[in-house]
């Protein structure tokens, strides 16, 4: 399996080379960080191939054998003289200025393929695609412990007639097509497309494959419930709309839960078998419908103490939202019986990022952050503490440039890594606070529109009124 993307990066060309030529440079293709060399420096190809292979130095499995991370090679174009072989394209036919490369990159599934067959897949990739027009980078990186990608430097400019190329939607597919076609010729697998030919998108897939919830896998398994406890099309439609969603009616069914500003398409997204047609033959399928079965609790043992009783003090501010918010989510288990309603509709799109709201709540009940000045003074701290650690690697790894013993570099570099796990650590603690700043006003937001939304209900509850239902389709025969 392989997912594959294209864009135009505008600039200085010298970059785009050394940032695919660099496997540790992957963050940023419009930065290079190095501070012993200049952009005059590395106008020179020799410059910037001496430059990347300083960085993707091999790892030693033992004293006789060499793993290399890296591995590059040119299209319609040699390696060392890349970079001056596209600017002489581009001034041969007067074309120097806007976009001066297309950056691509096929990044495959962790322990699927080796780093020679990813290359090799990588440059006949590159050779079907662009290979009778355009100048090609093809290099390989394993940046990442089993994470295989290409990246493709991709001269805008055709060598043989001039022509710039123009990146289309046409582009993504073709490029995704061929990478797919080529993965099945190397027994890869390839991410599941719908019957109409929508591909499913890789963060999906991901999230599918290692059991996490997405906005789609609750929508279709809401839906695949509230089937089930259905005898009719009216009864299922009501199901629905309990559970919060806004029903739209046409040759394919929309649903959109409540707060959310796009709907999904049922047949689009999970194929025939959720058509209108099969909805109601499914229904017709059953002989009754599923009932929900609450589990009796187990009684509840009692026992004496004697002494003093300590009531800790009530939680306040961020940290009592946070932990009313997991608990209506259903997250945070209830003193009281349970019951067998689900998550409020207007939670259960944030069921997808339930560990790091969790991971959020924790930190502020950690250090007891109530308000969001304390939590500024917080993430002011932590950025310090962040920032005087990369100032200690920086000179750390200035010390380790000068000609010393090699036990001595060993020793740095193990202080060097120590420091990078702390700056890791402070680094995700900065993210959660802003992520809390964030999420803390939708929170707000979303809890004063349930309470209302639930004063509603009890008050119309009261008045013996009923809402409205629209019944589409036929009832159960």
């Amino acid at each position: 399996m392989a997912t594959t993307s294209i864009w135009a990066v505008k600039g200085w060309l010298g970059q785009v080379v050394i940032y695919i030529e660099n496997p540790h440079k992957t963050e940023n293709p419009n930065y290079i960080d190095n501070p012993d060399m200049t952009k005059k420096q590395a106008q020179g190809l020799t410059d910037v191939i001496n430059y990347a292979m300083q960085n993707h130095k091999t790892e030693h499995t033992n004293e006789h054998a060499e793993i290399k991370q890296n591995f590059v090679t040119g299209v319609n174009c040699h390696v060392d003289t890349a970079r001056d072989e596209m600017m002489a394209t581009k001034k041969h036919f007067n074309k120097t200025e806007g976009i001066v490369a297309f950056h691509g990159f096929q990044s495959f599934a962790p322990g699927e393929v080796t780093p020679e067959i990813a290359h090799e897949i990588g440059v006949k990739l590159a050779e079907k695609l662009w290979g009778d027009k355009f100048q090609v980078i093809v290099a390989t990186h394993l940046d990442k412990k089993n994470h295989l990608h290409n990246h493709f430097a991709l001269n805008n400019v055709s060598m043989f007639n001039g022509k710039k190329y123009i990146r289309t939607g046409q582009d993504y597919r073709d490029m995704q097509n061929e990478s797919d076609r080529l993965c099945r010729e190397y027994g890869l697998s390839v991410i599941d497309q719908s019957q109409n030919g929508k591909a499913k998108h890789y963060a999906q897939w991901k999230a599918e494959h290692e059991g996490k919830p997405t906005y789609h896998s609750i929508i279709k398994h809401d839906v695949d419930s509230a089937i089930r406890q259905s005898m009719t099309e009216r009864q299922l439609w009501e199901n629905l709309r309990k559970r919060g969603y806004i029903i739209k009616f046409g040759q394919d069914i929309t649903l959109r839960l409540e707060g959310r500003e796009r709907g999904l398409k049922l047949q689009r997204n999970f194929g025939v078998d959720y058509s209108i047609d099969s909805i109601r033959n499914r229904i017709l399928a059953q002989t009754r419908p599923e009932r929900i079965i609450i589990q009796p609790e187990t009684p509840q043992k009692k026992y004496l103490y004697k002494g003093n009783t300590f009531k800790p003090a009530r939680m306040t501010g961020l940290r009592a939202l946070y932990f009313y918010y997991l608990y209506r989510m259903g997250v945070l288990p209830r003193k009281h019986k349970r019951s067998n309603r689900q998550a409020y509709f207007l939670f259960r799109d944030d069921i997808r990022f339930v560990q790091r709201i969790s991971q959020e709540a924790r930190l502020l009940a950690k250090h007891g952050i109530d308000n969001t000045d304390q939590l500024a003074v917080y993430k002011s701290s932590i950025a310090k503490e962040m920032e005087d650690l990369i100032n200690e690697r920086k000179t750390l790894r200035n010390y380790m440039r000068s000609s010393i013993g090699k036990n001595k570099q060993d020793s740095l570099k193990s202080e060097i890594t120590s420091l990078s796990k702390k700056i890791c650590e402070k680094r995700r603690e900065v993210k959660l606070c802003e992520e809390i700043e964030r999420r803390s006003t939708e929170i707000e937001i979303k809890l004063h529109q349930a309470r209302n939304n639930d004063h509603n209900r009890l008050s119309n509850k009261s008045r013996g009124k009923e809402n409205p239902t629209h019944e589409s389709g036929r009832r159960r025969s």
